[in-house]
């Protein structure tokens, strides 16, 4: 016999097409919830004028992938916390990023001293991290999913020292001496590391090499003791306040060797261009991108108008050519990376942008080893000419020629130091 089946009552049909429906409902919400990009960025404390500048790129990227319909169908959400300039703040920021906020991707925030703190936890965790201007982070760590927004090149500690002294030493005549200065933290020793063996390789007389406390405030009495070892070159490591220090002290004291500068940050920033003007003159000095024929990649000078209109409402650099391309380029590539890969898994995406050549608003970018670009592209710049503090001088680069490297250069370096000065 064949069993007797109930026939279903209305009711029970009633309940079960609710159900149904509440299903794809929240179906549909699971669906709609953003992708939530979790990081930790200098908002406050001394790298708080490039982190803010950065914050600004990276929400346009937000605004731009969600009027595209977002990835894999969802919105985009940046996710993030004031790190404070300090690197005390990074485990803990991205524990919480991680562990309370749940966030399915992660990037690293803005400079070398916030990014080194995060790795132990990133590695842990086994996420894929792309870092902002961070230097050297990977030479210890080793992590295959970390990558580096940072056109540094395969040697990175090497990386502004090689373009400096690359042109010091093709002038007449040759810089026969140097003097090293570095503030006692990550970066700046990293680079000040590469500078002593690229001195040394060249055959230069290193006659003062010392490091600062980052407390430093008072720069005058080093600039004498480096004046008082009377080098030709001058390589200077230093953070953005440290830089301003060390050229108003220059200037006072009337220091001119032959070449001076290297690797000062802060003097890409506008508002330390417009605040230093005239005594910026002479200095030459490390950048990323300029505004010049050689560096339009495309959707840059699109991205930067939109950068500048916003720029004065959220008090940030008004220019933003030393943070916007790169910080918009690192949220760009992992989000390529999540649409090609049609995935948020980390190894899967790691995987990608290991063997992928982006094509990105900074020009086209491929990772090589520890993370790092297959090809450098760090700039060297001199400041010339420059007549007073406006803003305008500074628009399209008018008064910084970049002397290195040479497919890049504009224009030729005013040597000795003494002759950019008049």
């Amino acid at each position: 016999m064949k069993p007797i089946l109930a026939r279903p009552s209305l009711r029970s049909l009633t309940t079960l097409a609710a159900i149904a429906g509440s299903m794809l409902l929240c179906g549909v919400a699971r669906a709609a919830d953003p992708i939530r990009i979790g990081f930790g960025m200098a908002l406050t404390g001394p790298l708080a004028a490039n982190g803010k500048s950065a914050l600004l790129a990276m929400k346009l990227w937000e605004e731009d992938t969600n009027a595209k319909g977002g990835l894999l169908g969802r919105p985009v959400k940046l996710v993030y916390y004031d790190d404070q300039s300090n690197g005390s703040t990074v485990p803990g920021i991205y524990s919480k990023l991680l562990d309370i906020d749940k966030v399915e991707l992660v990037v690293g925030g803005y400079a070398t001293n916030m990014l080194a703190p995060a790795m132990p936890l990133i590695m842990q965790r086994k996420k894929t991290f792309i870092g902002l201007l961070g230097l050297a982070i990977n030479d210890e760590f080793k992590y295959p999913n970390y990558f580096s927004m940072n056109p540094a090149g395969q040697e990175p500690k090497r990386s502004n020292a090689a373009g400096f002294f690359q042109v010091a030493l093709s002038q007449t005549p040759k810089p026969q001496s140097v003097a090293i200065v570095a503030a006692d933290a990550e970066y700046s020793r990293n680079t000040s590391d590469g500078a002593r063996d690229i001195a040394t390789r060249n055959g230069l007389k290193i006659v003062y090499d010392k490091t600062y406390p980052p407390s430093t405030t008072d720069f005058a009495p080093i600039v004498r003791a480096i004046q008082a070892s009377n080098p030709d070159a001058v390589f200077i490591a230093s953070y953005p306040l440290d830089s301003v220090g060390f050229v108003r002290a220059v200037n006072e004291i009337g220091f001119k060797p032959k070449i001076i500068g290297g690797g000062m940050v802060g003097l890409q920033s506008t508002s330390v261009k417009t605040q230093l003007g005239p005594m910026l003159n002479g200095f030459v000095d490390y950048d990323f991108w300029l505004p010049v024929d050689t560096m339009k990649f495309p959707g840059v000078h699109e991205m930067l108008a939109r950068y500048q209109a916003k720029a004065e409402a959220e008090g940030v650099d008004p220019l933003g050519y030393y943070m916007a391309p790169w910080s918009y380029a690192y949220v760009q590539i992992l989000g390529m990376a999540v649409e090609a890969t049609k995935s948020l898994e980390d190894e899967k995406l790691a995987e990608y942008i290991r063997k992928t050549t982006f094509k990105t608003v900074a020009g086209e970018i491929k990772f090589g080893d520890r993370g790092e670009w297959a090809v450098g592209r760090t700039l060297q710049v001199q400041f010339q000419g420059i007549t007073g503090n406006g803003l305008d001088q500074f628009r399209g680069a008018p008064h910084q020629v970049i002397l290195y490297p040479a497919d890049l250069k504009s224009g030729n370096l005013a040597y000795p130091f003494a002759d950019a000065r008049k």
